[in-house]
């Protein structure tokens, strides 16, 4: 096994490891939101992955990563079989977002590295085209892309759950790897305005923040959870609502105010990611899908939010 493969079957295990040990006493339930609640519906597997990245392009395909092997999957529909299109150049597929020019960034890095990366920054991000999977250099030096997302000018913002720093990657290509110190964070969402990130906290401190951008140093909590619950990716729907999955219990819930939640839905134990699909076919646009570390995308129905659209490039 090469080191990097390695590298990313520690972390992956350590991830496990960690949600076990919080699953030993379960969490409470939320209230189940009004109008939600049904069960979820398996929509594809990538056996033996582990899925740490999802996003969906305008045509409703969603790709997913391996946190394992550093593929980059490509799947047309729920139901379709997951077609490999790249491999991020040194394993551990993170975080996917899209570029202001149509193409994948994919995060890579999100392996057992990440543990070390706010010092040794190994960590970073290429573009990949969605249609031939050619692969190109775009960021390096950041402490992980666990997270990540891009705002309207370009702007790319980078989270690791496992080390404290949040990166940004500005238009002319400069990487400042410490753009934000918050410990823990998981997941990168902006507001439609950009002037919120919006993450997880997953390991410390477990909940939910907002992080303006303008003000990093001064991030906003909207959720505080006890040691029961650890939060990982989450989107907004279309009211700027956060949706976040909650790990080990499974729960899929909806953050509607400061300190009120309630579970749209309650799916496969760890979950890393929940995102709403795009276009109108495929992954479509107002279904609400997550994966899991155990290779599994699934559609939360109890989600559904017919204005909720992934934002396009």
């Amino acid at each position: 096994m090469n080191k990097r493969k390695s590298a990313a079957l520690a972390l992956a295990t350590f991830t496990f490891s960690a949600f076990s040990t919080i699953a030993a006493t379960p969490a409470n339930a939320a209230p189940v939101c009004a109008g939600a609640g049904q069960p979820t519906v398996p929509a594809a597997s990538v056996p033996g992955a582990a899925l740490e990245g999802i996003t969906v392009d305008g045509g409703g395909r969603a790709f997913v990563t391996d946190l394992v092997s550093g593929r980059v999957f490509r799947i047309d529909a729920p139901g379709a079989p997951p077609v490999p299109i790249a491999t991020v150049p040194s394993g551990g597929g993170g975080a996917l977002a899209w570029s202001t020019d149509g193409k994948l960034l994919v995060g890579y890095g999100a392996d057992a590295r990440a543990v070390v990366d706010d010092t040794l920054r190994q960590s970073g991000i290429v573009k990949v085209d969605p249609d031939t999977g050619a692969v190109q250099p775009f960021a390096a030096g950041l402490s992980a892309a666990n997270g990540m997302d891009v705002a309207h000018d370009g702007t790319v913002y980078a989270t690791n759950d496992f080390g404290s720093l949040v990166g940004r990657v500005y238009p002319n290509g400069v990487v400042q790897a410490d753009w934000g110190n918050f410990p823990s964070a998981n997941g990168a969402v902006l507001s439609r305005d950009n002037q919120f990130l919006y993450v997880s906290r997953t390991f410390v401190n477990p909940g939910v923040s907002r992080i303006p951008t303008a003000a990093p140093w001064a991030p906003q909590s909207l959720l505080d959870l006890g040691p029961l619950d650890a939060p990982d990716g989450l989107t907004l729907d279309s009211l700027e609502r956060p949706v976040v999955p909650f790990n080990p219990s499974g729960q899929v819930v909806r953050i509607d105010a400061p300190g009120q939640y309630c579970a749209l839905g309650f799916g496969p134990q760890l979950t890393s990611e929940v995102i709403y699909g795009r276009g109108g076919q495929g992954f479509s646009a107002g279904r609400l899908f997550g994966i899991t570390f155990t290779g599994l995308v699934y559609e939360i129905p109890g989600g559904f939010d017919p204005n909720a659209v992934t934002p396009t490039p």
